[in-house]
């Protein structure tokens, strides 16, 4: 009997046992799951984590109240009842980036003369360089004691920009307070002033009856709606009217015009919720790889085509692609009809049109419409007959095959034309044809499959398109304003494939996709054969466009690569200078890097925090999640 009760207490003591080691392990599973959920947790509102800093906030609420159907509200994150904790790296960090004696732990604004100082493209600087084939308006960056340590202040009544499609056609004159264009081009209706607005008409020097119609005659010419055209290339942009009114077609249009005389037309554009870039056609090679572009075009654009034996055409022809299309209109097109308007003599029109028929020969293009104001040439799809006529006519040669087509940084023109990959029949598209737009964001483009980018395959680009769609579903949660047009103008500072630009391509946005010169793989290539716009860049310089220009920025792992390069101070300055007020930030890198770029961004009246990977905690990278206070400089 006493056996019977002993191993009767036995039982029971193991099952007691046996539950406290459940109840512990259910408590110790809750808390872990708790936890991870309120690290995820973001505030949404500017007066939680995301405060202005400082800034007087009655005054911000009024400039974004004035914006009709813009923001109602300054955040761009998610709501939540709870503070969420935030993730504290700071005993763990050991990286040491490159940040020189002269940063500061508060940044001061600079001087209102500078609010829209351009680094690279200041007037003052390019009166130095030779006027010689436009080589002043070219990029000129600044030497190291003219490096600004400050923050370029926006104008004192600046107001949150028009949402899309609104902003096509109006934009705050107090946000570019110039109204030069509307009285040196009101015949032409670039820009009108109406209040404290400006309407854009959708004229242009070359569009008098509209941007919108020049295109619907143009359609007619060349097939612009059933999707084989998708990249376009304007020179000369002006306001770019003609890019704006080309997205309703499902085309997008790298516009760019210098900085001169027409003040601040690239800054509108961009201002516009239109892709632009300041650039101009000049000595140097443009920023982009070649056949990147389905149309090239040119409306009184005022690039000398017929000068240097036809050299600025070469360049054309190298960003063209095989089968892409130059468009030309005004002088010296329909010269017998404008020549007295245009003021120059009827010699002179038929010698310039002439010499610019002679270059495209030379190119091996092919004249195909010649009708009314527009002339239109087009590229051949290969170089089989091409090399037979060059072995007759041999000026200006085919460059040599090691000339590295796709580099373009600070690369010098030269005259000659630029291989096409080889093709086995006349037929056949070199370099490998394109599916049509909206097939194409997602086909496995021709340069991957030709095995030209090292170590990329169609698995591995498949895989990333997987990889950015989990990524877009993740910042939806921590940005829900995302894929509702706040952020119009977004820029990826290192693009890689353009994973990013395809997941966001449903929604009211465009992207700006920058493949650093100094990146591991070269890939705008293959970006443009995605059916997205970008450029080369350098993030030690200057970026080539106007202050306060993008709502967005992305940054992943841009600063594992710049980090031994250059001053990591001066890449975050540069960010504030081109994004907008109240405009949002993610950055993607190592928890080292991270904290200590928050350690400089939080002196730069901004708001941030760190953020787990999508795939949760044990993911040795994270987000960091930043905000832009809105503030301007003072009254004058």
């Amino acid at each position: 009997m006493a056996k019977e009760n002993s191993s009767h207490h036995h039982a029971e003591a193991k099952r007691k046992r046996l539950l406290w080691i459940l109840c512990v392990s259910g408590l110790c599973i809750l808390s872990y799951v708790l936890g991870a959920w309120q690290n995820n947790t973001v505030p949404s509102s500017s007066s939680a984590v995301y405060s202005r800093m400082g800034c007087d906030e009655k005054k911000a609420q009024s400039k974004s109240s004035s914006s009709d159907e813009n923001l109602s509200s300054s955040s761009s994150f998610s709501s939540s009842d709870s503070e969420p904790a935030e993730l504290d790296f700071e005993s763990h960090h050991k990286l040491e980036l490159k940040v020189t004696n002269q940063t500061v732990k508060y940044f001061k604004p600079c001087d209102m003369s500078l609010s829209e100082y351009t680094p690279c493209e200041d007037r003052e600087r390019g009166r130095r360089f030779d006027r010689n084939m436009m080589k002043y308006r070219e990029r000129h960056c600044p030497s190291k004691d003219e490096l600004l340590y400050c923050l370029i202040p926006p104008p004192p009544n600046y107001k949150i920009p028009f949402k899309w499609p609104q902003s096509r056609d109006y934009a705050w004159y107090d946000n570019i307070p110039h109204k030069e264009l509307s009285i040196e081009k009101a015949i032409q209706n670039w820009i009108q002033v109406e209040g404290e607005r400006f309407r854009f008409p959708g004229g242009g020097t070359g569009f008098p009856n509209g941007a919108d119609a020049y295109i619907d005659e143009l359609s007619r010419l060349i097939p612009l709606t059933d999707g084989g055209i998708r990249t376009a290339i304007d020179t000369g942009c002006g306001v770019a009217s003609f890019g704006a009114y080309l997205l309703k077609r499902d085309i997008v249009a790298m516009s760019f015009a210098p900085r001169d005389t027409h003040e601040a037309q690239v800054q509108f554009a961009l201002e516009r919720g239109v892709p632009a870039i300041i650039g101009i056609m000049g000595s140097i090679r443009l920023p982009y790889p070649a056949r990147a572009f389905d149309i090239a075009h040119c409306s009184r654009c005022l690039i000398p085509w017929f000068q240097n034996d036809g050299l600025y055409l070469t360049e054309v022809d190298r960003v063209l692609r095989p089968g892409g299309y130059w468009i030309l209109s005004g002088p010296p097109i329909n010269w017998k009809k404008h020549w007295k308007g245009w003021e120059r003599t009827q010699e002179d029109l038929k010698q310039e049109q002439d010499s610019i028929e002679d270059a495209a020969k030379t190119l091996c293009w092919k004249k195909i419409a010649d009708k009314g104001d527009f002339a239109i040439w087009q590229k051949p799809i290969n170089h089989i007959e091409c090399i037979k006529r060059k072995r007759v006519h041999k000026s200006p040669p085919i460059c040599s095959k090691s000339d590295q087509s796709d580099f373009a940084w600070y690369k010098e023109l030269e005259s000659c034309v630029t291989p096409l990959p080889e093709a086995n029949s006349p037929e056949e598209y070199a370099g490998g044809a394109l599916e049509d737009w909206p097939d194409r964001a997602f086909a496995v483009p021709p340069r991957i499959i030709r095995g030209t980018i090292p170590d990329i395959n169609a698995e591995k680009f498949k895989k990333d398109n997987e990889v950015w769609k989990e990524r877009i579903a993740y910042y939806k949660q921590i940005m829900p304003e995302l894929p509702r047009g706040r952020f119009r103008n977004i820029m990826d500072m290192n693009a890689y494939l353009g994973g990013f630009a395809a997941a966001m391509v449903k929604y009211p946005s465009w992207v700006m996709n920058v493949v650093p010169v100094d990146a591991e793989k070269q890939t705008l290539g293959v970006i443009y054969e995605r059916g997205f716009i970008g450029t080369y860049q350098d993030w030690c310089e200057g970026f080539s466009t106007y202050p306060r220009t993008y709502d967005f920025i992305h940054a992943g792992g841009l600063f594992s690569i710049y980090e031994n390069r250059c001053d990591v101070t001066l890449i975050l300055l540069e960010m504030d200078r081109i994004l907008r007020p109240e405009g949002t930030v993610v950055f993607r890198d190592t928890v080292e890097t991270l904290t200590k770029i928050q350690s400089i961004t939080n002196g730069m009246k901004w708001t941030s925090r760190i953020l787990d990977h999508e795939k949760g905690p044990f993911i040795p990278e994270k987000i960091l999640l930043a905000v832009k206070s809105y503030w301007t400089g003072p009254s004058s």
